[in-house]
């Protein structure tokens, strides 16, 4: 049973870093197109960044290009999105998502989330 779990948000100052954690079991990471999506509340999704199967490409969207880092530990099958210079505007549930099919890319930027697997999502609140 594929399953991803988040983990890893909470309160941060402005300025501050995090480092998100995304736990995947049920398949192995290095097999399928991995995302990272955040929603802010009363907006739409933002795909942040994603990750190809062999590591090898990667790329993030401009809004946190820059400040945000993308990572894996392929013994734990976990993924990371670290984000520092943190701003208020970074306010959101984030989420790591899975392309449904191994070795194919068919998620990035899609509007809703009926493709693939997600996570439960992690709340990270940035405020002084």
């Amino acid at each position: 049973q594929v399953q991803l779990v988040e983990s890893g948000g909470g309160l941060v100052q402005p300025g501050g870093s995090l480092k998100l954690s995304c736990a995947a079991s049920g398949f192995a990471i290095t097999e399928y197109w991995m995302y990272w999506v955040r929603q802010a509340p009363g907006k739409g999704l933002e795909w942040l960044s994603y990750i190809s199967p062999t590591g090898g490409t990667e790329s993030y969207t401009d809004s946190v290009k820059g400040r945000a880092t993308m990572s894996r530990d392929i013994t734990k099958n976990t993924l990371y999105l670290q984000i520092t210079d943190l701003k208020s505007e970074d306010t959101a549930v984030y989420y790591c998502a899975k392309d449904p099919r191994p070795n194919i890319s068919t998620m990035w930027r899609r509007e809703t989330r009926d493709r693939g697997s997600w996570g439960q999502g992690t709340h990270v609140v940035v405020s002084s």
